[in-house]
């Protein structure tokens, strides 16, 4: 199995999704602006998404991947069959509980996360209306996470990338046709939450079906597999985790904040999350199975090597991503969200929130490809502990920044917070020798500076003033978005191959 092919197939569905998701974003912004209304939606749906990332994708993955992946290349079919059912099993239970139990405390859920919006009682109300309908998501996506990690363990990477699709396509579809139907207009938004995540558990069935891995109920309390899972998954919680803990603690800060702060940071972080997702997200799904297997058959240097394939690559596409995010912010802004009720104040606040952001762009993708390299080694406590320092050094920052930055402050704050927790992963990682530079680093980002200075003086002199976005029109903004986009990317990989890049150079395969 070729890794960089199987990151190029998670990375284009993964784009598809982004771009369906500018354009649900795009109508979001143009619909409802960035008021009381989506400052509601945005709280009621980060809950079941933090949810989500911490129990799914985050700490259940992290625990449950390299598991079965022990099972599948080191047990019987029938052996590696009975994990996942008993593991589905107890997850769906645990869900149905924590779903219920979430419905009815969203008043005391939102009155926790979201205090400052206890002082108007309209807005408040709304929230826990939102978080009621959108709450079940999490019982919904944590399914298909489930299904996701079994289909990754078996290479089977393109039906879990392409999944969130259906999400952002019931966005969009209940935004079209569902807001004149309800009342307040926003609980279409909320609905097509619920609807989001039923259509992708229905995806995965068929697929889960073939491969004779379907879970059926079985419940077996004392199976010593399901036992390691939890084992690992509850300190996995926070290791794999913490940026969406920093980002719920924002969102306590910024509900004190003047209204349009939640909203400002939400399109911020959507756009940021647009090369995290293509990047990290992929790499990590691709990277664990293999880490996992290299170091069940106590292959060392093949699992150093892997994490090196994996770094490099990662700064040699984050980069420029982070410095396109910082130059480009405006443009971006206005071209996706500056329609409707999102005024020309909006865009500006929302530039200050992506420029921060970019800081910690390297960062956080650097996560992504640091922790499973203890999380495929079962190694929990390390993480851990470093997220823990992370979470208490970011709401320090909190603290520090927010009267003087305001919601650029909280923005910062991830930023300088992920950073922190990249460079203690990869400390640590050089400390127990479990993974080693390969030879050549310092020529590599001698080149990539040189790359990156080419595509920051072409992007300087072909954006223009950030005046002119605004004054433009919808079709003259994309168009030149388009070009500079286009310009950009050329210049850096021109640079780069000027400079003795081959792609070859970066082929490897799987486990």
């Amino acid at each position: 199995m070729s890794l960089l092919r199987a990151l190029a197939t998670i990375s284009s569905m993964t784009l598809l999704s982004r771009i369906l998701g500018f354009v649900r974003d795009v109508l979001i912004a143009r619909i409802f602006g960035a008021g009381m209304a989506t400052d509601a939606f945005f709280v009621a749906f980060r809950i079941p998404n933090l949810l989500r990332r911490l129990f799914a994708e985050g700490a259940f993955a992290q625990a449950f991947v390299p598991i079965l992946s022990e099972y599948k290349n080191k047990r019987t079919a029938e052996e590696t069959r009975a994990l996942v059912d008993h593991v589905a099993t107890l997850l769906a239970i645990a869900l149905f509980i924590v779903t219920l139990i979430g419905v009815l405390a969203a008043p005391w859920i939102i009155y926790i996360s979201a205090p400052g919006f206890n002082a108007s009682p309209d807005k408040f109300a709304l929230t826990v209306d939102l978080l009621r309908i959108t709450f079940p998501y999490i019982f919904f996506i944590s399914l298909v996470s489930l299904a996701g990690g079994i289909l990754n363990t078996y290479g089977k990477f393109s039906v879990p990338a392409f999944t969130p699709v259906l999400l952002n396509l019931a966005f969009i579809g209940c935004a079209l046709w569902l807001v004149p139907y309800v009342n307040p207009p926003v609980l279409a938004l909320a609905w097509a939450v619920l609807i989001g995540g039923i259509l992708q558990l229905a995806l995965q069935i068929p697929f889960l079906l073939r491969l004779k891995l379907l879970p059926r109920p079985r419940l077996k309390l004392d199976d010593p597999g399901v036992w390691r899972v939890l084992k690992q998954m509850g300190p996995a919680v926070f290791g794999v985790s913490i940026g969406q803990i920093s980002l719920l603690i924002n969102t306590i800060f910024a509900s004190f904040l003047i209204t349009g702060s939640v909203s400002w940071l939400y399109y911020a972080d959507r756009l940021m999350e647009f090369p995290a997702g293509l990047l990290g997200v992929a790499l990590g799904t691709i990277l664990l199975p293999s880490l996992s297997k290299y170091h069940s058959e106590n292959s060392t240097d093949e699992y150093s090597r892997l994490l090196d394939w994996g770094l490099r690559l990662t700064v040699l596409l984050t980069l420029p991503a982070a410095l396109a995010l910082a130059m480009l912010a405006t443009p971006l802004i206005a071209t996706l969200f500056y329609h409707g009720q999102f005024s020309p104040n909006d865009v500006w606040m929302t530039r200050q929130a992506l420029v921060a952001y970019s800081v910690g762009l390297l960062g956080l993708i650097l996560v992504k490809v640091l922790a499973p390299g203890f999380y495929a080694r079962q190694n929990i406590k390390t993480p851990v502990k470093i997220a823990l320092a992370v979470l208490v050094f970011t709401q320090l920052l909190n603290l520090v920044l927010i009267e003087p930055l305001r919601h650029t402050g909280l923005a910062l704050s991830i930023s300088l917070g992920a950073c922190l927790n990249a460079g203690l992963l990869y400390y640590q990682l050089r400390r127990h020798k479990i993974y080693t530079p390969q030879a050549g680093w310092l020529i590599f980002f001698g080149k990539l500076l040189v790359a990156l200075g080419v595509m920051g003086a072409v992007l300087y002199f072909a954006a223009g003033k950030d005046t002119a976005w605004l004054q433009a029109s919808t079709m003259e903004r994309v168009l030149h978005l388009s070009g500079l986009v286009v310009a950009g990317a050329a210049s850096y990989f021109i640079a780069l191959a000027l400079l003795g890049f081959r792609l070859k150079d970066f082929s490897r395969r799987g486990a």
